[in-house]
């Protein structure tokens, strides 16, 4: 299997990806990490995994020691992944049933504890085991290059292959706030009243934070979901029904003195106070004020990233997950008008400017389908554009640093959109 390889150091040493989510995920300085390699001398073997495809190129950690969790890990959810990456792990998950990983030559990465240290009191996926009533878990990881804004993520698989959960591990300011954040928001949906047009969502099932780290358990989507082509024509009953949460229609109200613009002013002034380009937001707001003030819309809650590869369909139902950036009281058309703008944004390549125009023209398409005028859908564009930029100023300041494909280019589109 490994033979001949050499016996690496503790990967959590590392400057890559791979070192960055080892770090995140086995952070507790007396687990030890080895790379082909025993436990350390009074250390005994707590989990394995291999390391695909290499220590260099690592991109996920797959784990060991029962076939039919490890060809879960591969196998579980694979009608989400672009065709090229299930075929890979179609063929590695055939071999992960037959109990033959030991041929495909991957790095193997050991973790080990002190004789005397129990693992639920040290090892994350031991904790989580304990929040799902103690059964032994195995957890899988993607590993991508270091990201302050992106939180690791571990798939919790029982010895059988069942699929038990997803743990969100918020690891800094900006992630950490994220993680919360969905966890309030799955808790707040569990028991809101739902039309049947509500997308189906998964339950928050635990929610920890110790050793400077949040942790959000959420439950496993439906084995057999299907993931929404990117070209499909958005769903008009589901943004609805996620606005209202069950309740009926809310009275269009002007945007003046709307508690929504209220919020922007004081993250806007926020903004100012920390950094010098916080000024220009402040003038945005402002300017948003006078143009758009007087256009009534009616506000409710948006799941607030609502693109494709946050959306399914089982049983002929809508599944949304990731709600890390839900709220409340934003103008109806908000998670319209960032389906347009993330399509434009990550599927085509597209600069901030062209990705603004993506919204105009989604919102022109269908915004008459929620009840938006001509001048509802102004509104409606260039606050979620400001609401956008917001969004990447919180991150930076909690720590995540700026979205270069945003900042400082979407606040320029939106000086130059509120003054036209």
């Amino acid at each position: 299997m490994t033979a001949g390889v050499a016996v690496s150091s503790d990967p959590r040493s590392r400057a890559d990806g791979l070192g960055w989510v080892t770090r995140a995920v086995f952070g507790d300085e007396r687990i030890a990490l080895t790379v082909n390699g025993p436990p350390p001398p009074g250390h005994r073997a707590a989990a394995r995994y291999a390391i695909v495809p290499s220590l260099t190129r690592a991109r996920f950690l797959l784990p060991l020691g029962a076939p039919s969790a490890t060809a879960a890990s591969l196998l579980a959810y694979n009608a989400l992944r672009p065709w090229k990456v299930r075929a890979v792990r179609a063929a590695l998950g055939v071999l992960a049933r037959v109990g033959a990983m030991d041929l495909v030559p991957f790095p193997r990465l050991t973790v080990s504890l002190p004789d005397e240290v129990a693992a639920d009191e040290v090892l994350l996926a031991g904790q989580l085991g304990t929040a799902l009533g103690g059964p032994v878990v195995y957890a899988a990881c993607g590993v991508r290059p270091p990201d302050s804004n992106h939180k690791p993520t571990l798939q919790l698989f029982a010895p059988d292959g069942r699929a038990l959960g997803y743990a969100k591990i918020g690891w800094n300011g900006a992630t950490r706030a994220l993680v919360t954040a969905e966890a309030a928001a799955l808790r707040e949906l569990a028991a809101a009243t739902r039309t049947p047009d509500h997308p189906a969502t998964p339950r928050l099932l635990a929610e920890t934070a110790a050793s400077g780290q949040t942790v959000a358990l959420v439950e496993p989507l439906p084995p057999a979901v299907r993931g929404v082509a990117a070209g499909a024509p958005p769903r008009i009953a589901a943004l609805l029904a996620v606005a209202r949460r069950g309740s009926p229609p809310e009275p269009p109200r002007p945007l003046a003195g709307s508690p929504f613009l209220l919020r922007l002013t004081v993250e806007a002034e926020r903004a100012a106070a920390g950094a010098p380009v916080g000024a220009r937001a402040v003038a945005a707001v402002a300017a948003l004020a006078r143009r758009h003030g007087g256009t009534a819309v009616e506000f409710g809650h948006w799941h607030g990233d609502w693109v494709p590869w946050n959306l399914g369909v089982h049983a002929g139902r809508l599944v949304a997950w990731d709600w890390e950036h839900s709220g409340p009281g934003v103008p109806l058309g908000f998670d319209l008008a960032h389906d347009a703008f993330q399509r434009a944004l990550v599927f085509r390549g597209a600069p901030a400017a062209a990705a603004a125009l993506a919204v105009d023209a989604h919102l022109d398409r269908y915004g008459a389908e929620l009840g938006l005028g001509p001048a509802a859908r102004g509104l409606v564009a260039d606050a979620y554009l400001l609401e956008m930029w917001l969004r990447v100023w919180r991150l930076a300041d909690a720590g995540a640093g700026w979205n270069v494909a945003l900042h400082p280019a979407l606040l320029d589109v939106i000086e130059k959109r509120t003054s036209d």
